[in-house]
């Protein structure tokens, strides 16, 4: 992909500012308001995000490293993709969108519904609809979202677990996958 054509796919994402709009939710994830995604963050304010395990044809799961420019959790591992739903929209088209930008793919199969809950800690609270996929496509993650990528085998990436500093809405994602 040349510059010209790399500079133009990025002007055709959506925003992944601190300046994107996001819906506020209550405790029953039923939106309360919108506020900038920079405000939600520095306020702690519960909102929906999506995450979503991506397996390849042999059933291998895609893990990746962030970049250190994102905006929480920079340079961790993560064990699933996704991010954030953006003000209005809905959980699964948020999870598609999330899915085919991280992974650089176009024609992904929609991501399957797995399970949801209140992600909160001292810092963060969102809501976290948890989906899967299997991605035959051959995949070029984002080098803004990405600095590292690999599909490895379950007990590999169980093996390497204990060694990263991965992202914790996402481990805690992939333990409850795995416990159901």
């Amino acid at each position: 992909m040349t510059d010209q054509e790399r500079q133009t796919d990025q002007e055709r994402q959506p925003p992944r500012s601190a300046d994107e709009l996001l819906d506020i939710v209550d405790e029953q994830d039923r939106v309360v308001g919108q506020r900038l995604r920079g405000e939600v963050y520095e306020r702690r304010l519960r909102h929906r995000s999506t995450s979503i395990r991506v397996r390849d044809g042999e059933g291998r799961i895609f893990v990746h490293r962030r970049t250190p420019t994102k905006l929480i959790f920079p340079s961790m591992y993560d064990v699933v993709v996704g991010g954030v739903v953006g003000a209005g929209e809905d959980y699964d088209t948020a999870a598609l969108r999330e899915a085919e930008e991280e992974l650089g793919v176009s024609g992904l199969p929609l991501p399957e519904r797995r399970l949801k809950f209140l992600f909160e800690t001292p810092d963060y609270s969102w809501f976290l609809q948890v989906y899967e996929v299997v991605c035959t496509l051959p995949v070029q993650p984002q080098a803004e979202e990405v600095t590292w990528w690999d599909f490895l085998p379950e007990e590999e990436l169980e093996r390497r677990l204990p060694g990263w500093d991965v992202v914790p809405d996402g481990l805690e994602c992939h333990r409850r996958l795995n416990t159901r």
